[in-house]
């Protein structure tokens, strides 16, 4: 009789822990969900909804006056951008605007690599004063796009006493002053020189953390076996920060064709619309011509364009990885 009146008290006792048990695993579950649903409505509200609707219009000729129908013209839009020509075809300004963004992403991405990485290990190697010089160099990546961008109009200006004509004007670099803005080419370099000035800071910053995070035993046994720090460098960080220079090197490479601000506050496509890039002449198409179904459009080509860099940067990047 005692033995089963214990059977039974430990019979309840573990029903109610299993019931409590559950309660909490219910609660936890209802609140795990709770979260996931938000970040679901906030991912479907203001990401999925927008791309899909994006990819739709891409094949409508759309119009956002409600008296005037939207209507289905399969693939016209992507023709118009790669095929018409002539005086009223796009695709002249289209391949404009393609060509400017290529270059930029040519010009701007080596530079800021290189002078970047080089940045971060001369800054890295000094005993003193690593704060002082990271912040400095950090300063025009948190600069507002509309100071630096009056900044870079005014020392370019097409005056001899303009800062850049001035310096080159003195050392007999040219013998009158340029007319840097109002020019295809000049004006280019004004754009990448700025997108230059305000990204390096950026990879400075992040080869500083991808060095601070290198075993130093490695470069103490090259020490011990006799390298130079000029090998060490070549030998030994270069290989070690490998993947970390892939993912660099790719976000430079998607900043580059996300370059708007620059072109629209220093030339606004000028002169002539020769400076107009992707975004910029998507813009335009958009917000001014009302073209909408054209630049949604050239959103999908220049998203696919950088699918399929991101595609080829996972694919080298997952045979570079070194570990230690």
């Amino acid at each position: 009789m005692i033995a089963l009146e214990q059977y039974t008290t430990v019979s309840y006792k573990n029903k109610k822990i299993r019931k409590i048990k559950d309660k909490r695993r219910h609660k936890e579950a209802l609140q795990a969900w709770m979260f996931i649903g938000v970040g679901f409505i906030l991912f479907a509200v203001f990401m999925a909804y927008p791309l899909l609707k994006n990819i739709e219009m891409a094949f409508m000729d759309y119009s956002v006056n409600p008296n005037k129908p939207s209507t289905f013209i399969g693939l016209n839009n992507f023709k118009k951008a790669f095929l018409s020509s002539g005086v009223l075809g796009e695709s002249d300004k289209f391949y404009l605007a393609l060509r400017n963004t290529l270059l930029c992403a040519l010009v701007t991405v080596p530079f800021q690599w290189f002078i970047g990485m080089m940045l971060a290990v001369a800054i890295e190697s000094l005993s003193k004063g690593k704060m002082f010089y990271r912040f400095l160099l950090y300063i025009p990546v948190i600069s507002d796009w509309l100071v630096v961008a009056i900044l870079f109009k005014y020392i370019f200006q097409d005056t001899s006493g303009a800062l850049v004509n001035s310096i080159l004007l003195n050392l007999h670099i040219i013998k009158e002053p340029v007319m840097w803005l109002q020019n295809e080419w000049t004006a280019n370099i004004v754009i990448w020189s700025l997108c230059i000035w305000k990204g390096i800071g950026w990879v400075m910053i992040m080869y500083t953390t991808a060095l601070q995070d290198l075993p130093k035993d490695i470069y103490e046994a090259a020490e011990v076996d006799g390298a130079t720090k000029k090998q060490s460098f070549w030998k030994i960080t270069i290989p070690l920060l490998q993947s970390r220079t892939y993912f660099i090197i790719t976000s430079l490479i998607i900043g580059a064709f996300n370059v708007l601000l620059q072109v629209m506050l220093i030339t606004n496509g000028g002169p002539m619309g020769r400076t107009d890039v992707l975004l910029n002449y998507m813009y335009n198409k958009a917000f001014s011509s009302f073209d909408f179904g054209y630049a949604a459009a050239l959103s999908v080509i220049m998203g696919i364009i950088l699918i399929v860099i991101s595609v080829f940067q996972k694919k080298i990047t997952n045979n570079a990885k070194i570990e230690f």
